[in-house]
């Protein structure tokens, strides 16, 4: 089991007794690493080794004191000793390491001096060997436990959807394809994601599984393979005693996603190679939101993929959930904090347990960008609300263990293929572990969510044939969002274009309506429904192609929502260019439509509109915004 902070603090504490008197390069840093990583739980040689030798672009050549590739590499001296000297060695040994090892953090240390760099973050930590216990978080890489931000158009995610492409390539060019690859390959990726973020303790032990127990031929990787599946989906009460010790070290992960049985997967020496570059990228780096889009694209023909894989930006994404609930919620957190009361604690305990009660549903799920970055942003609030409960009590521990209210089965979704599917549901868990990781960093705790005992409700089907209270009660929902397909009216295929009349039921006319009307549609009939029961109605916002907001669909589509269905405008963005791709801009232009209840819709309405002169909009507040879009019946140019 990973160690807890609680545990690894005092560990540190005696590390820094230990070697109080250290003093010599040459004697002494190999002890010295090697007792640095058993704060940590960590055998030093499992992850990194000593002396790497490296050729330097004028070829000359030297030695790293010790290097873990694409992690971590150290120059030690002997104490007093000059780092700036260490630091510009330190830096010749990065450039002239292969791309794919050069490692996110160096170390620079004399034994009672450490300087500890990030190079993605671009942050640097300077602290005694005395102060170690204080700063021992900093090293959180090494059980896999580090802060990282996602940063949107990021190359990183684009070279492990490659790297993950050309697994699927080969495996599909050897014959092995269908559901069995599908599956095959959301397993691989959660499990090179874990051994990089500390789900598998210690870390790489994925990495050196494949490396020191397949054969080079790759002849036994598959049968391999599937043995470690069996072993990550048993219990370990209910593992044999005689199991093979490298795969007793991995933990039981359960949430069904190593539960069904696929057929082996026959590699090659090739195909080997190919894997193994994948374990040694840093997985650390994926956004789960951005990643699951790219990863979709990989199931795509080759000649598509090279074209560019479409994906939904986080700052687009930000643009639905804020002004749809983010905001509101940290608007209520910021008048709870702000007040000088007495019941501001127990208050706060109260807005965090409703964070906890609130249920999400994207009826067009996708990969689950939306539902992702939701979870992420609920949250970092739940955080920030812990943050000021422990700061109200003084600095002490929190009276109940530090956890998490917040979780995955609390976020629902549909989507019509079964990949994409797959990918929503892993992808919510790697976010999960994220922000877990990111919970014991703020606290100073473990807190791992691993065997899996929660799951989102992701449902496999066409949303616009299911009957959505199958999926969430309406009653039950709080919040209804996502981005829709955009087919036009004239670009529909049959099934489609019934769908739509069906849905909007008033006649052959429905035609006219483009296919993310059905959405709208669906949506207001499910919170009529909530409505009809006396309950809370669920709000929407959705991004919709502009054209619903002009011409003639606006006289087809909004009297129904606005009079069928009794819903208003709460709030809007005028037509914005959306979205992005792996290489350059794709873009189709869009409005995002927040509705709610007339009964519950804010008196001032919110309407982003964007200048051209960048992609942030300019926000104005409106007592009547619906009505708006009635006009545009009569004056066609007039858009949303």
């Amino acid at each position: 089991m990973r160690l807890s902070w609680n545990e690894i603090r005092p560990r540190a504490a005696a590390f820094a007794r230990e070697w109080v008197d250290a003093a010599y390069e040459k004697s002494e840093t190999q002890s010295f690493y090697n007792e640095f990583f058993e704060i940590f739980g960590v055998r030093r040689r499992t992850v990194a080794r000593y002396e790497e030798h490296v050729t330097h672009l004028d070829n000359s050549s030297g030695f790293i004191d010790l290097f873990w590739p694409g992690v971590l590499l150290v120059e030690q001296k002997s104490a007093g000793r000059d780092l700036e000297a260490a630091r510009d060695q330190a830096g010749t040994y990065f450039d002239a390491l292969p791309e794919r090892d050069k490692p996110r953090f160096q170390l620079l240390c004399d034994f009672q001096t450490f300087e500890l760099l990030d190079r993605d973050e671009r942050e640097e930590t300077r602290f005694a060997l005395v102060d170690l216990p204080q700063h021992v978080e900093k090293f959180g890489f090494i059980i896999g436990v580090q802060r990282r931000t996602f940063r949107d158009q990021d190359p990183v995610n684009i070279e492990a959807s490659e790297l993950v492409a050309r697994l699927h390539d080969a495996l599909k060019a050897s014959g092995y394809e269908g559901d069995d690859l599908q599956l095959f390959l959301v397993r691989i990726v959660f499990c090179l994601f874990a051994d990089d973020t500390g789900i598998f303790e210690s870390r790489d032990i994925f990495l050196q599984f494949m490396e020191e127990r397949t054969a080079p031929d790759g002849s036994d990787l598959g049968p391999w393979l599937a043995r470690l599946f069996q072993v990550l989906n048993t219990p370990v009460k209910d593992r044999q005693a005689a199991l093979d010790d490298d795969l007793a070290r991995f933990p039981y992960i359960n949430g069904d996603l190593f539960a069904e049985h696929l057929r082996f997967a026959d590699f090659n020496a090739g195909m080997r190679s190919i894997l193994l570059d994948a374990c040694r990228f840093d997985w650390t780096a994926i956004s789960p939101a951005i990643f699951g889009a790219l990863f979709q694209s990989v199931m795509e023909p080759v000649e598509r993929r090279q074209q560019g894989a479409h994906y939904t930006t986080e700052k687009n994404i930000l643009k639905v959930i804020e002004p749809l609930f983010m905001d509101g919620l940290r608007e209520e957190f910021r008048r709870l904090r702000a007040r000088r009361d007495g019941r501001v604690s127990a208050d706060l305990r109260r807005f965090r347990e409703r964070l906890g009660t609130l249920r999400f549903l994207d009826p067009a799920c996708g990969c689950g960008n939306f539902l992702i970055i939701a979870y992420r942003e609920l949250r970092n609030l739940e955080i920030d609300v812990l943050r000021d409960l422990a700061v109200r009590a003084g600095g002490q521990q929190l009276a109940l263990e530090v956890s998490s209210v917040v979780e995955v089965d609390q976020f629902y979704g549909i989507e019509i293929g079964e990949f994409p599917s797959r990918i929503a549901s892993t992808a919510l868990w790697m976010m999960d572990h994220i922000m877990n990781n990111r919970l014991s960093l703020e606290f100073g705790q473990t807190f791992a969510r691993i065997p899996i005992e929660k799951s989102p409700h992701i449902v496999n089907a066409d949303a616009l044939e299911l009957d959505w209270k199958e999926v969430l009660a309406p009653e039950d929902c709080s919040y209804v969002f996502g981005n829709p397909p955009f087919s036009g009216a004239k670009f529909q295929s049959q099934l489609q274009r019934g769908q739509v009349r069906r849905i909007a039921a008033i006649g052959r006319t429905g035609g006219t309506l483009d296919y993310v009307a059905a959405w709208f549609l669906k949506s207001g009939e499910y919170a009529a429904d909530a409505q009809s029961n006396g309950q809370a109605v669920p709000r929407i916002g959705f991004v919709a192609t502009n054209s619903i907001t002009q011409g003639e669909q606006v006289a087809q589509l909004w009297p129904l929502l606005f009079d069928r269905y009794g819903l208003e405008i709460s709030f809007a963005h005028r037509t914005f260019a959306w979205g992005s791709d792996a290489r350059g801009k794709a873009h189709v232009h869009v409005v995002i439509v927040g509705l709610d209840a007339s009964e519950q819709v804010p008196t001032r309405r919110r309407l982003f509109a964007y200048d051209g002169k960048g992609d942030a909009p300019l926000e104005s507040n409106h007592a009547v915004l619906s009505r708006i879009l009635s006009m545009a019946a009569a004056w066609p140019t007039h858009t949303l």
